[in-house]
């Protein structure tokens, strides 16, 4: 069986999937959905999708289209997972599930209710230098006391990773540290207890905080401390310091090292060294097996229960 997908969010992120799904075997994109008409037919043109549109309603009525993937703004992505949902249709939805909690609850009830596969873009537990470590800590060889995570980039201006004009406003909180919260309790296998958040002057034009630093404390002792930043020129993306009772990994993107920045061959720990291809092939074999992916939308919910807490706190 060929799964029929239609991906919407011909931006950067979107064509990073475009090129993760070449990869796998049996499933085909079907439908293009972006806002801008004429830049998407050009995206389509390059990766042999047949129809394109600007309106998600469009490709949901398409009876054929079996899983919608969602790269489009944060402040659309509770909406149209709920719509995927209510079309019948499994959905993978990017980082973050939603930026209102009230939202990601009500997504969380309608996956149960509708039984279709619904996962979330945690893609830091798909990347291969994090799986290496989830392994570790699986087996019993490693267990984290601390870790201490750089989340920079130098977006100063509303720009897009490819450096185009952006038509919303990321967010440190409910999107990037999305990724750190949601990583530190899966690998500490224990839900976070205690959170605190700093931010720095909001932006007078982009209207959130360029810094903010936020502290986390699992239920099992492990602590975390986050710093985010949109002011940082300098090398950009998120290192992550694992400090464990028997180690220290460094983890950059699909990249590890050890505590002496000597690097730790993860070739062999998937089949892949992508690890938004990783994220796609678990959301399509789970649509295979009929069963709940990894980074389900019940299993990510305690991550933005936190972001919640944390945004009451800088509230």
């Amino acid at each position: 069986m060929t799964i029929k997908v239609a991906l919407a969010g011909a931006g950067a992120f979107g064509i990073k999937h475009l090129d993760g799904i070449k990869n796998i075997p049996d499933v085909e994109v079907v439908s293009l959905i972006s806002r801008d008409l004429a830049k998407t037919q050009e995206v389509a043109d390059k990766y042999g999708i047949q129809h394109v549109t600007t309106d998600l309603a469009d490709s949901l009525a398409i009876q054929e289209v079996d899983a919608v993937i969602l790269c489009t703004p944060t402040q659309m992505h509770a909406a149209q997972t709920k719509a995927c949902l209510q079309a019948g249709k499994h959905v993978q939805v990017e980082i973050p599930l939603c930026d209102v909690l009230s939202e990601g609850e009500e997504i969380v009830a309608l996956q149960k209710q509708t039984g279709k596969v619904a996962m979330c873009g945690h893609t830091r537990r798909f990347n291969p230098s994090h799986q290496y470590v989830h392994k570790k800590i699986q087996a019993g060889d490693f267990n984290i006391q601390q870790m201490d995570v750089q989340t920079y980039f130098f977006r100063r201006t509303n720009m897009n990773a490819l450096g185009q004009p952006r038509s919303w406003t990321d967010h440190l909180l409910w999107h990037h540290a999305a990724h750190t919260v949601d990583l530190f309790a899966y690998q500490a296998g224990s839900p976070i207890v205690k959170a605190n958040a700093l931010q720095g002057p909001i932006h007078p034009t982009l209207g959130i905080a360029m810094d903010m630093s936020i502290q986390l404390k699992a239920a099992n002792g492990a602590i975390c401390t986050l710093s985010l930043s949109f002011n940082n020129d300098g090398p950009l993306g998120t290192f992550f310091r694992y400090i464990g009772d028997s180690a220290t990994y460094i983890a950059r993107y699909d990249d590890l090292f050890n505590g002496k920045d000597e690097k730790i061959d993860v070739s062999q720990v998937d089949v892949s060294m992508n690890g938004i291809e990783l994220q796609d092939r678990e959301f399509f074999a789970a649509i295979r097996e009929g069963r709940e992916p990894n980074a389900s939308v019940a299993q990510v919910l305690p991550c933005y229960q936190v972001l919640h807490q944390l945004e009451q706190q800088l509230a």
